[in-house]
């Protein structure tokens, strides 16, 4: 194991030191030398951040320099060094991006923030504004590898027969990124590409895949990458069946997909036909009545506007009202159930029926506290038939969850939770995209794509329908999961 200055020396440059980073984007590595710093009451005008080999060297780290000494040994280890939960999250981010002076910022945060212990609170603040910059440019950067990573088929090695097996077959990509984010997505690709065997090249550094085990590779070029492969004319029949003339933005879709990284994309060649004819299709859609508009929105405030127009399922064409999540805008724990219910919908609000009286018991029993919670619903809308006068509860079924899945992502796109309690089937599936048994994915952390703690329970809704020795035994197994969220909880901010 690494001991703890391996990689760390101080230039005896007076009472200055220098810190020189294994790599790029080893944000714990520095997270860890900057606390040693905090503790020794080193201010950030002594300290200077150095990363290894330039900004394309992503694995390689340079070995003791000659005269240099260690970083000093704080007397006090167990010395507490304030950093709000708000402040990792973004450093988390800021310290990927490719600013040479961005650990520079951020020891200066961690610094002032032993006085000033909601700086992060401040946005005006220039250091605050200039790491939440940096940290949305690196979550940009992110975004568009997802999105913009193209693989390409390579020949694999024969089968038994003589043949290409599909098991055998090797897809590469090339991506160009901006800022130090390839490492950091690895277990993106790995989870949705977990059956192929493939390569990511970048100048920064090359992740391969082999369906076991993920290895890093040195930077690459352009040229070591496939040109293409004759699944493209596949994906580019696609991508023209679902292009939408109703939604093109120009100017949006050149910032949200830039040029850059049209030479990479099969289906880059068709943009310039399609916007040509985009007013032709979009008047064929209206007649068909397959029009949508929607774009996705970048507030809490426009996406509770944008689900009470909603029609994209049947269920909001129900005689019936959306309810939007409520709760801290930056909560670091987001409960998410079915959909509302009956007294959800007349009140405008999650969770304030039955069901929602139950889980503020168990929350209280938990130790948990509803307020610092954000609280929202896989579906928008309460799916209901008619009995005489009375609306009865009808489960949403997987199409629905799927459609509404849009307006989820988008509230944990902006609330940014660090842990995400799904209560039900129909919640876990709009967080997950596939269906899960409770009973087995309970009790346990599944990590979701943007690096948060998915955790699973029953619905209260559920409970509410049991009755006897049935009824406590599953109280006591809800109990036992907030108990475990509380412990999680506490752990995430310590």
């Amino acid at each position: 194991m690494t001991s703890l200055n391996s990689f760390v020396r101080n230039v005896a440059l007076g009472s200055h030191y220098v810190v020189h980073l294994p790599t790029s984007d080893d944000f714990d590595f520095w997270r860890e030398r900057a606390r040693g710093l905090v503790q020794c009451d080193v201010p950030p005008d002594r300290v200077s951040w150095v990363e290894p080999g330039g900004t394309s060297d992503l694995f390689a780290h340079e070995g003791p320099a000659r005269g240099e000494k260690r970083l000093p040994v704080p007397e006090n280890a167990n010395r507490p060094v304030r950093a709000s939960k708000r402040f990792v999250s973004i450093a988390r981010n800021a310290a990927l991006h490719s600013d040479p002076q961005r650990f520079a910022l951020l020891y200066s945060l961690l610094w002032r923030l032993q006085s000033q212990h909601r700086l992060m609170e401040d946005s005006a603040d220039p250091e605050v504004r200039r790491a939440e910059e940096l940290a949305k440019a690196v979550r940009r950067d992110s975004h568009k590898m997802h999105a913009f990573v193209r693989f390409r088929l390579v020949e694999g090695e024969p089968g038994e027969e003589g043949t290409r097996g599909g098991e055998n077959d090797h897809y590469v990509a090339w991506f160009e990124p901006d800022h130090h984010i390839v490492r950091a997505n690895a277990g993106f690709f790995m989870r949705r590409f977990a059956n192929m065997r493939w390569s990511i090249l970048t100048p920064r550094g090359c992740l391969h895949w082999d369906g076991e085990v993920m290895r890093e590779g040195p930077s690459a070029q352009r040229s070591d990458a496939p040109s293409g492969d004759p699944t493209e004319e596949l994906w580019r029949t696609y991508y023209a069946s679902i292009f939408n003339p109703a939604r093109l933005k120009v100017g949006a879709m050149l910032k949200e997909m830039p040029r850059k990284y049209w030479k990479n994309m099969p289906e880059a060649a068709l943009i310039p036909d399609l916007i040509a004819n985009a007013q032709k299709r979009e008047s064929t859609m209206v007649a068909s009545g397959s029009l949508e508009f929607e774009d996705r929105p970048e507030t809490l405030e426009a996406i509770d506007e944008a689900i009470h127009r909603c029609r994209n399922c049947p269920i909001g064409s129900l005689n019936n009202h959306a309810v939007m999540g409520e709760g801290p805008h930056d909560a670091r724990f987001m409960i998410v159930g079915e959909q509302p219910g009956d007294q959800e919908d007349l009140q405008g609000r999650p969770f304030v029926g039955p069901a929602g009286q139950l889980l503020d018991v168990h929350l209280g029993m938990a130790g948990i506290d509803r307020r610092r919670a954000y609280v929202t619903n896989a579906v928008k809308h309460f799916k209901f038939s008619m009995r005489g006068k009375l609306r009865l509860h009808q489960n949403p079924g997987a199409k629905e969850i799927d459609t509404c899945r849009w307006w989820l992502e988008a509230e944990r796109q902006i609330v940014q939770p660090r842990l995400v309690l799904a209560m039900g089937a129909s919640a876990a599936r709009g967080l997950l995209g596939k269906t899960v048994s409770i009973s087995k994915a309970r009790g346990a952390p599944i990590q979701l794509e943007d690096g948060s703690e998915l955790w699973v329970t029953a619905h209260p809704s559920y409970l509410l329908r049991l009755e006897g020795d049935a009824r406590q035994e599953q109280e006591r197994l809800f109990a036992a999961d907030l108990a475990a969220v509380k412990a999680r909880l506490a752990q995430l901010e310590a």
